[in-house]
């Protein structure tokens, strides 16, 4: 994968913690640690759209029928129901 270079401005105190981290042995790098924070985000972030996803599809306020899941995936269809407004069941 290509990098590309990003700089940051961080208060002392947190420039002192990443390095602590680094120094530490646990990361290599000041980016190799700001990475895995970043994929743990991500993560994170992915885990929680599917939880609220999965709710709303299980609270009954959105209807979904097998012709919406045609060659989709289901998280596909749920965000598009949930941000062209839910579709309750009639």
């Amino acid at each position: 994968m290509a990098m590309s270079s990003l700089n940051i401005s961080l208060p002392e105190p947190l420039k002192d913690y990443v390095e602590s981290r680094v120094q530490e042995g646990d990361y290599g790098t000041p980016s190799e640690y700001l990475r895995e924070l970043i994929r743990r985000d991500k993560e994170l972030r992915r885990a929680r759209l599917q939880a609220e996803l999965v709710q709303a599809l299980h609270s009954g306020d959105i209807e979904l029928k097998p012709e919406d899941l045609k060659n989709r995936r289901l998280v596909t269809v749920l965000q598009r129901k949930t941000k062209t407004g839910i579709r309750k069941k009639a």
